[in-house]
């Protein structure tokens, strides 16, 4: 029995062994015959108009080589070559789903955009931790930028030149080629040569490298909110103090300082509220309430500054 015989005959997947065995796969794949015009228009409207599914894998698997040889462009970002194919396969079963036979293009054409799509957003998802590219034009900027660097990398191995990352007049080429910001370039430059960190450091004994983040994020005096909170008693112990009395006038001021923050050689504080009303000539009753009035507020301008 031939493989176009089998595919005809019994579940065309079948035909097809797991990405697991990648070799085996693509042997499987290549070996697949190609279908003819009149074959291909056959099936589309066969799945269009009786959602004939037998038709669909047809016309999917005589493609798969095609998401093949598409997943080989994208081997550079360190994600295997199944999981791009898994991916691109994705695409291909959309692009087969929405095929119109009669628009007048083989399945080829329209099914290239799609499994580039998928295998795109898949590397975008999984090639950082952190997104490199979230908006359309970063996407295109992020792929075109890195065929680009390859591109200038030849060049320069040719001209026997060495250097690290894009020289400024390469950077200015760039952004003019893809009609961008050349600050969206230097951006875009920067990501895509950070590299990943590890969030554990490696067990080993005679490790004497730089420790990981889980190191430091489980220990509680560098937890972030223990950090923060240690930041905020230190700015009102000093500057926060010194804010809050400069929004009071000079009267409250003294009032506060000399009840508050004077300290006499003798270890005593500052003047009492007959002291004070006797120096203003008003009594002391109306000292305290300056006093709670003056307090009220440096709360209020500590609080607004937390805030902001």
């Amino acid at each position: 029995m031939t493989l176009s015989t089998a595919i005809a005959t019994r579940d065309p997947w079948s035909v097809v062994p797991s990405l697991g065995n990648l070799d085996a796969y693509i042997r499987s794949v290549q070996a697949i015959p190609l279908l003819a015009a009149d074959e291909e228009q056959a099936l589309a409207r066969s799945l269009r108009d009786q959602q004939d599914l037998q038709a669909a894998s047809k016309m999917v698997l005589s493609h798969l080589r095609l998401v093949v040889s598409i997943s080989r462009q994208y081997m550079g970002y360190g994600l295997s070559q199944g999981d791009l194919i898994q991916e691109g396969n994705i695409g291909l079963m959309k692009a087969v789903k929405r095929f119109d036979p009669d628009q007048g293009v083989r399945l080829v054409s329209y099914a290239m955009h799609w499994i580039k799509a998928e295998i795109h957003e898949y590397i975008l998802k999984n090639w950082r931790m952190v997104k490199v590219a979230t908006t359309k034009s970063q996407r295109k900027l992020f792929f075109n930028l890195r065929s680009l660097k390859h591109q200038y990398k030849a060049q320069a191995d040719d001209a026997h030149v060495g250097r690290a990352g894009l020289s400024e007049a390469e950077i200015n080429r760039v952004a003019q080629e893809l009609n961008v910001r050349r600050e969206d370039v230097v951006e875009m430059e920067t990501r895509m040569s950070g590299g990943d960190v590890a969030l554990e450091a490696p067990s080993d004994d005679d490790y004497e490298g730089p420790v990981g983040p889980l190191t430091y994020l489980s220990d509680e005096l560098n937890e972030p909110t223990r950090v923060i909170e240690a930041h905020r008693r230190d700015w009102l112990a000093s500057d926060g103090i010194s804010y809050a009395m400069e929004q009071l006038d000079e009267r409250s001021r003294r009032i506060v300082e000399e009840r508050w923050l004077k300290v006499n050689d003798n270890g005593s504080g500052g003047m009492t509220l007959h002291e004070l009303a006797a120096e203003y000539g008003v009594s002391a009753e109306r000292i305290r309430q300056i006093e709670v009035a003056a307090m009220k507020k440096m709360r209020k301008a500590l609080s607004e500054t937390a805030d902001a």
